[in-house]
């Protein structure tokens, strides 16, 4: 049984790499560590491109191949038997690419004995706890993560074969192209496979975040309460860019406890569908009791799973950003929070740089709309004098201008163009 299957995944591998590529921004990046006999971890949600990515990543070192979703390999009685097959099947081979070794038991003592044999390793995983607990405890200092998140609009653009030049965008046609993909972008996201085959997100997202939620969470964790896990995700998934508490969310959602609703959101969080976010405070404990945000791993699933008839552009767009400087490396709660002033007024981003902060940013999609610019303005300015940062950003959907106010400069930027500057 254990030949068959890993025949056939040696197939499914060959035609992996026959599959329409659209060439990562990160691939530079991971290819530097390939010589490196440390472990290279891929991680990140489920359909993101990691199989593709680490496929045409170590396509030249022609890995032995074993893919572990599946239920017989995921029960091994005899992990040496696993790699009597792989050199009875492949040869002699010393680089090693194990898909979804999440879920392999054990899987971090199993990764560490062959790495102390001398084997050059790829994995992938779609839980983060690959990051933290296991990684940390057995593999610490001998392993590199590398996060792989649906494509950026950059990606986006290529995978859509339209080139962005920036002398074109006096010409009409060339900027409502731009406009219509970045509005393709701001409603379906960046799920690869989703934007290189133009499939109706609809049907296919849906069906994928019911798939994640059953096998990475309800099945993972044997969960007796599964309906509470997916009321918790539709809740997210319909009040993103929101600010919650967990005491309330647990009343509405009817948990029997706090604790048991915080369980739950950090399975969506490992499960990569969720990111919460805090307040910035100075002091440790208004950060840790101050209400939460939850942003989604990816504008798509909100249009596709969201109860209201249409989402709020402004909500999508705040999103949109979010994931975006998820993409430039920010850390939620980290080097990325939000904020409320002494007067109430929320800045929807803070980005740090250790112990100063570095932007404040505000994300404002109708920037016609009555008010909006004074709002926006006021909150930037109040909070860059009680966090002491005069780098102001409002993020616009296609209005750029630069103001000064009160002897500081703030920039308004179409978000298009932020998206593809950074």
């Amino acid at each position: 049984m254990l030949k068959k299957i890993l025949l056939k995944q040696k197939k499914e591998f060959e035609n992996l790499l026959n599959k329409p590529f659209v060439r990562r921004l990160k691939m530079p990046e991971a290819k530097k560590y390939i010589k490196s006999d440390l472990v290279k971890v891929v991680i990140g949600p489920r359909r993101a491109g990691k199989s593709l990515f680490t496929a045409h990543l170590f396509k030249d070192k022609s890995p032995a191949y074993v893919n572990f979703d599946d239920e017989y390999l995921a029960k091994l009685p005899n992990y040496d038997e696993l790699i009597k097959e792989l050199h009875a099947l492949y040869g002699k081979k010393k680089h090693l690419l194990f898909d979804e070794i999440q879920n392999l038991p054990n899987w971090e003592l199993f990764i560490n004995r062959l790495h102390r044999e001398g084997y050059n390793i790829l994995l992938t995983g779609s839980n983060a706890k690959l990051l933290s607990k296991e990684l940390a405890t057995s593999l610490t200092g001998r392993h590199i993560p590398l996060e792989i998140l649906p494509f950026n609009f950059e990606e986006f653009l290529i995978a859509k074969e339209f080139v962005f030049d920036q002398s074109l965008l006096v010409l009409p046609e060339h900027k409502g192209q731009l406009l219509h993909h970045c509005r393709n972008y701001l409603k379906n996201g960046g799920f690869p496979e989703l934007v290189v085959k133009n499939l109706e997100p609809l049907g296919y997202l849906d069906t994928l975040l019911d798939s994640l939620l059953f096998k990475d969470i309800v099945k993972r964790h044997s969960l007796r309460l599964s309906e509470k896990m997916y009321d918790l995700e539709l809740y997210f998934v319909s009040n993103f860019a929101s600010e919650f508490s967990y005491r309330k969310l647990a009343n509405i959602l009817g948990f029997a406890s706090v604790a048991t609703l915080e369980k739950f959101v950090k399975y969506l969080e490992e499960a990569y569908l969720v990111y919460v976010l805090s307040r910035y405070s100075y002091k440790e404990g208004e950060r840790l009791t101050s209400p939460k945000k939850a942003y989604l791993v990816d504008n798509g699933y909100i249009c596709a799973k969201a109860v209201q008839a249409t989402a709020n552009d402004g909500k999508l767009m705040e999103n949109l950003v979010f994931v975006e400087l998820l993409k430039m490396g920010y850390k939620p709660n980290h080097s990325l929070f939000y904020y409320k002033t002494r007067n109430n007024k929320e800045v929807d981003f803070i980005l740090k740089d250790g112990l100063k902060i570095k932007t404040l940013i505000q994300v404002a999609y109708d920037f016609t709309q009555y008010g909006t610019r004074e709002r926006e303005t006021k909150a930037l300015l109040e909070a860059s004098g009680e966090l002491q940062c005069d780098n102001l950003l409002v993020l616009t959907w296609d209005h750029e201008s630069e103001i000064q106010v009160q002897g500081k400069k703030i920039l308004f930027l179409p978000v298009w163009k932020w998206l593809l500057k950074n």
